[in-house]
């Protein structure tokens, strides 16, 4: 499998593009602010076409580029209906500096990409050879998701590869104190769909390193029943 990330943006989020072994069609996951040079880099050196963009969730570091990657391959962007209106009014999901900084940023008005789908409902997306699985994981914003991969990988220990965008990160987990944001629902999600991750589950996160969940089920600090009971 080709899998390749580089962070970008005032936030340094990350992106992702995976294509399975042996085939010239990828999945780019997450194309935040000033994205869109790296992409074309990449998939340029690799001979790759992508068949479509996924958003963990709607956040303006996450989907800034999303519009602009989208129509220039004209393939659809795949997000959770409830993030939607944040590709058009991202300053909706952001705390007013957060706003703020965006609007300073924005060289532009944010547009949709004029494909768009939604992933509510969905269990399982096929794309570009890939097999996604579709977890609505509420908590961070309305309409997170985990998205994961089967992992055919050289470390026995790893099976599945899970793109957690900002529900969980090395040691750490997303904050809930932005609009759309709740700490009742993350703790559901965490307690329920994180901590049901097997141990053999890379987590590739929307910012900073990956890590597995063996790892963080065993040493962070919000993962652990203490906290979640709270």
């Amino acid at each position: 499998m080709f899998l390749a990330s580089f962070a970008t943006g005032h936030w340094q989020a990350n992106c992702y593009v995976v294509a399975a072994p042996g085939v010239a069609e990828c999945v780019i996951i997450d194309p935040g602010q000033d994205a869109a040079a790296s992409v074309r880099e990449l998939l340029a050196e690799h001979q790759l076409t992508p068949k479509g963009l996924l958003a963990t969730h709607g956040h303006f570091d996450h989907v800034a580029s999303a519009a602009e990657i989208a129509d220039e391959y004209n393939v659809p962007l795949w997000i959770h209906s409830a993030d939607r209106d944040l590709l058009t009014e991202p300053a909706a999901g952001l705390s007013p500096d957060g706003a703020a900084m965006v609007k300073q940023l924005l060289r532009t008005t944010m547009v949709e990409p004029a494909r768009v789908e939604e992933l509510d409902g969905l269990t399982e997306l096929n794309l570009a050879r890939l097999k996604f699985s579709v977890t609505h994981a509420p908590g961070h914003t309305e309409g997170s998701v985990l998205l994961g991969l089967d992992y055919n990988s050289r470390h026995p220990q790893i099976n599945r590869l899970v793109f957690t965008g900002d529900v969980v990160f090395a040691g750490s987990v997303g904050r809930t104190d932005l609009p759309g944001g709740d700490q009742k629902v993350m703790n559901r999600t965490l307690s329920g769909v994180v901590l049901g991750l097997s141990d053999g589950s890379a987590l590739l996160p929307g910012h900073g390193g990956q890590t597995t969940m063996a790892r963080e089920r065993a040493e962070n600090p919000y993962l652990q029943p203490a906290f979640l009971r709270n």
